[in-house]
C-alpha cells in the first residue's frame, strides 16, 4: 500500500519540498518556493516525477508561508500527485534543544516548546514553526511529524557536550553542544553499516557541503560532533569560520567597534571559504587553484588541515577506526578534496584507490584499496528519505 510522505524544509523566505512514497521509496514530486515575504514577486517550481510527469512554474505574491504552501498544495491538486492520499507530513526542524531526542508527532504543546527553543536557533526555528502552522491548517487531518537536526546528538557523552564554563550560567542559558546535520549523519552511518555488514563499526562521517560537520560514531551511537550550540564551530565552511578563538569576538568589538550583530554576520556569512578565497563553491576554488591562485591554494590547505585535525582526534576517541565516509555536496562530488584529505591519513593506514576516487556516481561506493586498514567510502546523503522513513517508523510504533 502506498504511503506518500510530504517532506517540508521551511526557511525564512523559501520552502523546499518532496513527496516520497515511503513504501517503495520512490520520489513522486519535488519543488522549490522562493521569495516568501520579501516584498517581491515569489516563485514556485513544482516537478511531478510519477505518472503524468511535468514541470510547472508560478509567479505570484507570497506574503507568508500559509499563502506559499496554499499555492503549492493547489499545484498538487491541479497536476498531482494526489494530496488526499498523504500519509504524513514531515517537517525539518533545526533545533530541538535537549527536549527532543527523536521524531515527534506535532501538537499544540510541541509547537509551544519549539517557540520556547527559538532563542537557540533564531534564524531557523521561527520559519519552521511558520511552515508547521500553515501545513497543519491546510492539512488538518494528516499527522505532522517534527524531525530534528539535533536529535541524533542529544545523548552525546557529558564530556563531549559540556563546555568548560560556569555550570550555573550554562544551565540557565541552555548552553551546551547540540550538533547539527544529525539526520544526515544518522542516515549515512546506517547505510555504511548495511554496506559493510556490521553494526559494531567505529565510524567517522564527514558531511561536507556549504555547511560542514563531522561525527564520530561507535556502534551506531554518536560520541562526538563538530558543530555546537550553533552551526558555527568546527570545520571550515562555505561562509562560516568553523573553530576560532572565542576572544576574537571581544577583540573585534574593542578594535573596530562592531556590534554583536555585525560580528555574528562576519563570522557566519562573510568568512569560511568565502573570506579566504572569495568563493563559496568548492568547484570555483578548485578552478582557481588550477589557475595558480595562491589565495585559493591557502584556503584549500586550511580546509583540509582542519578536517584532518578532526579525523585524527576522533580516531583517538574511538580507539580504533573502521571507516571514513564522505557525504554531501563537496564530500560526494570533489575527488580532489577526498584525495588531499586521505593523503594526510597514511598514519592510520589509509590507502586511497585514486582511480576509484575519480569515478563520479550517485551510488554508495568504496574508494580505498583492498589493503587499506581503514575503509574509505562515498555515500550520498538523502535527508528527505531519512525523514520519510523516520515518520513511518514513528506512526507504525503508535
Amino acid at each position: 500500500m502506498s504511503k506518500p510522505i510530504l517532506v517540508l524544509n521551511c526557511g525564512s523566505s523559501s520552502i523546499k519540498y518532496q513527496m516520497i512514497d515511503a513504501e517503495n521509496e520512490e520520489l513522486l514530486a519535488k519543488g522549490l518556493v522562493q521569495r516568501i515575504a520579501t516584498g517581491t514577486v515569489g516563485t514556485i517550481d513544482h516537478e511531478v516525477l510519477a505518472d503524468e510527469q511535468g514541470e510547472f512554474h508560478v509567479d505570484q505574491e507570497l506574503p507568508d508561508h500559509e499563502t506559499a504552501l496554499g499555492t503549492v498544495f493547489q499545484l498538487f491538486r491541479d497536476h498531482g500527485p494526489d494530496l488526499t492520499a498523504t500519509f504524513a507530513v514531515a517537517h525539518r526542524t533545526v533545533h530541538g534543544g535537549d527536549r527532543f531526542a527523536a521524531p515527534t508527532r506535532i501538537d499544540n504543546q510541541v509547537v509551544k516548546t519549539l517557540r520556547e527553543l527559538s532563542p537557540l536557533a533564531p534564524l531557523h526555528n521561527p520559519p519552521a514553526i511558520a511552515g508547521i502552522q500553515a501545513a497543519r491548517k491546510l492539512l488538518p487531518d494528516v499527522p505532522h511529524i517534527a524531525i530534528f537536526d539535533t536529535a541524533f546528538f542529544v545523548n552525546l557523552p557529558a564530556e563531549a557536550y559540556t563546555y568548560a564554563m560556569d555550570i550555573g550560567t550554562a544551565g540557565r542559558t541552555k548552553i551546551r553542544k547540540y550538533g547539527f546535520h544529525g539526520t544526515s549523519h544518522q542516515y549515512v552511518s546506517q547505510q555504511v553499516s548495511k554496506l559493510v555488514g556490521r553494526g559494531d563499526l567505529k565510524q567517522i562521517v564527514c558531511h561536507l557541503g556549504n555547511g560542514a560537520s563531522i561525527s564520530a560514531i561507535d556502534s551506531g551511537r554518536p560520541i562526538e560532533t563538530s558543530m555546537g550550540l550553533t552551526p558555527l564551530p568546527g570545520l571550515v565552511m562555505g561562509t562560516r569560520t568553523g573553530d576560532i578563538d572565542a576572544g576574537i569576538v571581544g577583540y573585534l568589538h574593542r578594535e573596530l567597534g562592531w556590534t554583536i550583530s555585525e560580528i555574528d554576520n562576519e563570522l557566519n556569512k562573510r568568512s569560511g571559504m568565502l573570506g579566504l578565497t572569495g568563493h563559496t563553491d568548492m568547484r570555483d576554488v578548485e578552478s582557481a587553484i588550477e589557475a595558480g591562485d595562491p589565495r585559493a591554494r591557502l584556503g584549500m590547505d586550511i580546509y583540509v588541515h582542519r578536517l584532518v585535525f578532526y579525523i585524527g582526534g576522533y580516531a583517538a576517541l574511538l580507539g580504533h577506526l573502521d571507516t571514513i565516509t564522505f557525504t554531501a555536496g563537496v564530500g560526494e562530488n570533489s575527488p580532489e578534496v577526498r584525495s588531499e584529505v586521505c593523503a594526510r591519513l597514511k598514519v592510520f593506514g589509509v590507502e586511497l584507490d585514486e582511480e576509484a576516487n575519480k569515478v563520479r556516481s550517485k551510488q554508495p561506493r568504496t574508494i580505498s584499496t583492498p589493503d587499506s586498514k581503514v575503509q574509505v567510502l562515498v555515500v550520498p546523503t538523502n535527508e528527505e528519505l531519512a525523514m520519510a522513513r523516520q515518520s513511518v517508523e514513528l506512526l507504525s510504533d503508535n
